[in-house]
Parts: structure tokens; C-alpha cells; sequence
């Protein structure tokens, strides 16, 4: 298992850090204030969340990401990407390119000093548009494709999140000046060391979004036979390419990535729809109920029936709202 961790080219200590230090924690208290008890809460504006945990995980919580920036103002998180773990806290921002199916894990949290994190979904059509202005001349080089990524904090970024939450408390001024600041966000996102990566969700031509493209029809259409054929033809690719690049983008192949979105979806539906597990294997295009069974273990580390009787024992909200 490879553990990600990237702290290298962290702020050198005196003014800018103090700076940091300040802006983070005033980002807390606001993210405080809007998640106010447990969980993840969309704001005003659509696509801004706040989140608040006050405890750390000793449950892994399964989930799909989807595209965003996760900034975290107090307490830490690691989030498992296959067999990649990534590991970010107030020093580090984490992106998310495309839809993953992902575990994650609040790891220091507390009542006295929860875990709170600001997250902003990205929506590829701005990133194109933005695109565009930060890289008139062209996007430089791109060395890495995952789908995922660690970067050092960008107090600039913290700024402009902190003006975001603030905005919050006036809605004629939220309604007309938030997405001017979301854009500036973006912008700071895209001119980061991080931004070249970023800026190939929004580019029709890129690996990333090709990928970007076969992954949708998979979350829609997990259920179905995949036929990779069709997959690379989705993403504009050839068979060979495209497996390829969706294990650079996701870490995983086309078919792992289907298993994990039907085991995931099964075990939701054994939990919050009480189905039993023939009928969510089933249900989710599973044909053997020993391969699901067998599938399933490896996944979550038990067979579904006692899995699913020691997560009833959990919180459900802490399973379901942890913000991936």
C-alpha cells in the first residue's frame, strides 16, 4: 500500500505562516458557524459545502467523489484511492478531477476541536472557460493524470474561501458577488503547481476528460454488461489507450472500477433500504451470489450479512456524511 503524503515546498516559518495561521482559523470559525453539528451542509450557494466532525473514524467510509476542492481549516484526513493512501490536514488541499470511488477517514478530530473542512464542487464547463485566460499561451506539460491530487495549501485560496463563507450572511451579496469569487477561487486553483492538472477537466481533448466521460456512463450504468470497446470509443480512444489511461486516471481498470461502484451501491441498499443481500447482488448486476459474496468480503472485510449488522450499530449520518 502506498501512502501519498505531499509536504514538500511547505511556507517558511515568520510572516507568511503567521499569515496562514490567521487565515485558517478564521475560515474555521466561519465553517463552524454553517455546520453548526455533524455532517456535511450545502450553503446559499450551490456547490459550497461545509463540513464538521467531531470525532475520528474508526470506520472506513466507502463513497464516490466527485469533482471538487477539499480545503481542510482544522483537524486532518486520509483518503484511500486503491491501494494509494492521501493524506491532507491544513497544510495540504485535495482535488478531485473526476469520479472516484473512494474510502476516506477523518483521522484527528475531537469535540473540543472538530474536524472542518470547505469543499467546492467543479464543474468542468468554468474550468474550460478559465482555462483559457490563465493559460493563453498554452497548458504546461502534464506528468501525472490520477484523478486525484495532494497540494500545499494556497493562502490565497484560503482568502478567497474565507470571503466565500462570508458572503453567506448577506444573500443579495451572495447572490450577485459569489460567483465571482468562486471564479477567483478557480483561477488561484488553476495558477497553483497542482492547476495544470486541474485544468484538464475542462479540456475536451485531455486524457482526464475522456476518462471523465467513460466514468459517467459507468456510475449511470453500473448495473449493465460493460463492454470496453464502447468505453473507448465514449473517451475517443483506442482499447489499448484507454485501458491505459483510466488506470493512470483512476487507479484502477475499467472493470475494478464497475466492482467497487456495484459492491458500494449493494451495501447502501442492504443498509438504508434493508435488502436482503441476494436481492442487492442482484440488483446490481450481480449474477453469482457466491462471486458477490466472495467480491464483497474483500472489499469491506467481511461477508454482507455480518457487515451490514455491525454497520447498523454505527451512525448511520457518520457513514453517510463524511464528505467524500
Amino acid at each position: 500500500m502506498k501512502s501519498i503524503n505531499k509536504n514538500s515546498q511547505l511556507p517558511q516559518a515568520g510572516t507568511v505562516m503567521e499569515s496562514s495561521e490567521s487565515d485558517v482559523s478564521k475560515l474555521a470559525g466561519l465553517i463552524s458557524a454553517y455546520a453548526p453539528h455533524e455532517g456535511i451542509f450545502e450553503l446559499q450557494i450551490p456547490g459550497v459545502y461545509a463540513i464538521r466532525h467531531s470525532r475520528a473514524n474508526t470506520e472506513l467510509m466507502h463513497g464516490v467523489a466527485q469533482p471538487a476542492l477539499c480545503i481542510v481549516a482544522q483537524g486532518s484526513k486520509s483518503v484511500m484511492l486503491g491501494q494509494e493512501i492521501y493524506e491532507y490536514d491544513a497544510s495540504r488541499m485535495l482535488v478531485y478531477s473526476v469520479d472516484l470511488p473512494v474510502t476516506g477517514r477523518i483521522t484527528r478530530a475531537s469535540y473540543s476541536e472538530p474536524f472542518l473542512g470547505f469543499k467546492l464542487d467543479l464543474d468542468p464547463h468554468k474550468i474550460a472557460e478559465l482555462v483559457l485566460k490563465v493559460y493563453p499561451h498554452g497548458l504546461p506539460r502534464v506528468h501525472e493524470s490520477r484523478g486525484l491530487c495532494v497540494g500545499q495549501v494556497n493562502p490565497s485560496i484560503v482568502k478567497a474561501a474565507t470571503k466565500l463563507l462570508e458572503l453567506m450572511s448577506e444573500p443579495a451579496d451572495a447572490e450577485l458577488l459569489a460567483p465571482l469569487v468562486i471564479d477567483e477561487i478557480l483561477i488561484r486553483l488553476l495558477r497553483s503547481p497542482i492547476g495544470s492538472r486541474v485544468s484538464q477537466l475542462g479540456l475536451a481533448e485531455s486524457s482526464v476528460n475522456g476518462i471523465a466521460k467513460a466514468v459517467s456512463w459507468l456510475r449511470t450504468n453500473f448495473s449493465l454488461t460493460m463492454k470496453v470497446e464502447e468505453l473507448a470509443e465514449l473517451a475517443h480512444m483506442s482499447v489499448s489507450s484507454f485501458h491505459q489511461h483510466f488506470k493512470s486516471v483512476t487507479s484502477m481498470s475499467p472493470l475494478q472500477y464497475q466492482k467497487v461502484l456495484r459492491l458500494q451501491e449493494a451495501r447502501r441498499l442492504m443498509l438504508s433500504k434493508m435488502m436482503d443481500a441476494s436481492t442487492a447482488s442482484s440488483h446490481v448486476g450481480y449474477v453469482s451470489a457466491s462471486q458477490f459474496s466472495r467480491e464483497y468480503s474483500r472489499l469491506f472485510g467481511s461477508a454482507p450479512t455480518r457487515d451490514i449488522a455491525r454497520l447498523r450499530d454505527y451512525s448511520t449520518q457518520e457513514l453517510t456524511q463524511i464528505g467524500l
